[in-house]
């Protein structure tokens, strides 16, 4: 509840006279806050439900932190083609456990294949730390654009070359008469390889500093080495122990096709523009990914199988691995990993000489790992391309726009509210607009309807209204994950700081791509035909 925090001193009041405490009122500004409820722990060591009392930050704070992190692409293609892009994050862990990255590799000049490029987009969301999605944002795009590379003319390529970027380019555009990567099946091995090579390399680093610390002898005598001084000994354990879903997206323009790889619960979906005989449009919702959590049955099914049947009731449990992890597939993640009896050997070698402790194994680990680093990888046809002739009609059913997003978002926004809140910017709606409006604005169908593994219990009501204020297609979709419409829902949510906030929302990370002809004359994305909104 809203309440003024300025409360009067009395004495004072006294002291200093009527007049003085008027024009104390008038130049100083009053203190908004508002009350949460949270569980602590009380004086006997019961959890119980405590008020909290939390400054609400005013309309422009707000609108601030929202666009402080948004940014944006445009990326003219010789094809004609316009590639644009957004990204935004919203903050609820601090530090944020989210991460991106983005990558062109533009074709050669000289290459004889099809003209076009590979564009990579990936949104990470951490857990358990924010160590292993900032090393995804760094190092995740081009390794699996390396494993291509190497797979498409080089089996010997070394990923640890410098110049990763460069070589991967060199060798992805000078391939075979009958390229590697026309071939869907091709590429999408390739994703998952690197992903587990990846993971793999991720996971093992501490185990091989221990093992190159140990000599024969200490080997023997089952001796443990000192190894807090070692440089990369914290940085690694960090990044094992801490975990991270990852979505990637790979537009191949050369090939036309789309490949979108998911590991964990972060969700990608499109929306796919039809033509209807009355004008007006129809956005096809296309949800390209499933949630890898334990309330997926075609998880749960999976884990259980990978672990003896005497384990098949507790390998999740309340949909979470062992109970503890929500997500399925992750980088990271050891302690699902690695046998009980290694996690003991690294914590007396890497924290125990620090005076800290890793995190214990979970108490039901018996035969690790329960959490795999194989994505799902989906393939879909890029339709679109070529752009036809002026003069050719144009399909009447066309990809337009992909979002990319850790699961923030859709703790709070349904796939086909994302997609009627894109396909209404593209329409140039702005204002407020009511929800029940906005069905009619903007209409939907659903396609692919993917498999949802997420608690649903966060997620918005109906009742409210959307805005439509932002020019940036992510912060867009932020701000109406946190209330929209609703100033006051807006303000209150936003408003909760760490480590509060993580009851009320999540870390909220959003990549939204899509393309436009940029050929002069042509048109434009954002002049797609839907009713207007009266305002």
């Amino acid at each position: 509840m809203l309440r003024r925090a300025w409360k009067p001193i009395l004495g004072t009041t006294v002291l200093v006279g009527t007049p003085a405490y008027l024009y104390y009122r008038s130049r100083k500004p009053t203190l908004e806050t508002f009350d949460i409820s949270l569980k602590a722990t009380g004086p006997d060591g019961k959890r119980q439900m405590v008020t909290q009392s939390i400054p609400l930050l005013t309309k422009d704070q707000i609108d601030g932190r929202i666009r402080e992190h948004a940014s944006a692409k445009t990326m003219p293609r010789p094809s004609g083609i316009v590639w644009k892009s957004t990204t935004a994050y919203f903050s609820s862990n601090d530090p944020i456990e989210d991460a991106n990255g983005s990558l062109l590799i533009e074709r050669d000049a000289s290459d004889a294949s099809p003209p076009g490029d590979y564009l990579f987009f990936a949104v990470m969301d951490g857990h358990g730390g924010p160590h292993t999605s900032r090393v995804l944002a760094d190092i995740l795009i081009p390794t699996v654009a390396m494993e291509l590379a190497s797979r498409v003319n080089d089996p010997k390529a070394n990923l640890n070359d410098s110049g990763l970027i460069r070589k991967a380019k060199s060798l992805i555009w000078s391939g075979p008469n009958v390229p590697y990567d026309a071939n869907p099946a091709n590429v999408s091995s390739a994703i998952e390889a690197a992903f587990t090579k990846l993971d793999a390399q991720i996971v093992n680093t501490p185990l091989e500093i221990l093992y190159n610390a140990v000599d024969q002898e200490a080997l023997k005598k089952r001796q443990i080495p000192d190894l807090s001084n070692h440089p990369f000994a914290l940085s690694s354990i960090q990044t094992a122990m801490s975990g991270s879903c990852a979505l990637l997206a790979m537009l191949d323009t050369s090939h036309r096709n789309l490949y979108v790889a998911c590991l964990g619960d972060s969700r990608a979906v499109a929306g796919v523009y039809e033509e209807t005989a009355d004008g007006k449009g129809v956005w096809r919702v296309e949800v390209l990914t499933e949630d890898q959590t334990g309330r997926n049955p075609n998880e749960l099914k999976r884990i259980q199988s990978e672990h003896p049947a005497d384990e098949a009731q507790y390998v999740v449990r309340n949909g979470r691995i062992l109970g503890g992890l929500e997500p399925s597939r992750a980088f990271g993640d050891a302690r699902y990993k690695w046998p009980r009896e290694v996690q003991e050997v690294l914590n007396k070698a890497f924290m125990e000489p620090l005076g800290e402790a890793m995190r214990t194994p979970p108490p039901t680990l018996k035969t690790p790992p329960y959490v795999i680093a194989k994505p799902v990888v989906t393939h879909r046809p890029l339709s679109f391309l070529p752009l036809p002739a002026p003069d050719t009609p144009a399909p009447k059913s066309a990809l337009r726009f992909l979002v990319l997003a850790t699961d923030g978002l859709w703790d709070e926004l349904s796939n086909e509210e994302v997609v009627a809140l894109v396909g209404g910017h593209f329409a140039g709606l702005r204002g407020t607009i009511p929800k029940s409006a906005l069905p009619d604005l903007v209409p939907t169908s659903t396609g692919t309807a993917g498999v949802e593994g997420k608690d649903k219990s966060r997620r918005q009501q109906q009742q409210g209204a959307w805005a439509f204020e932002d020019d940036n297609l992510s912060a867009h979709l932020i701000r109406n994950a946190l209330g929209g419409g609703d100033v006051e829902h807006l303000r209150k949510l936003a408003s909760i700081p760490a480590p509060y906030s993580r009851r009320f929302r999540d870390d909220i990370t959003v990549t939204v791509v899509w393309w436009e002809d940029g050929r002069e004359g042509q048109a434009q994305v954002d002049e797609v035909a839907v009713p207007k909104a009266k305002l």
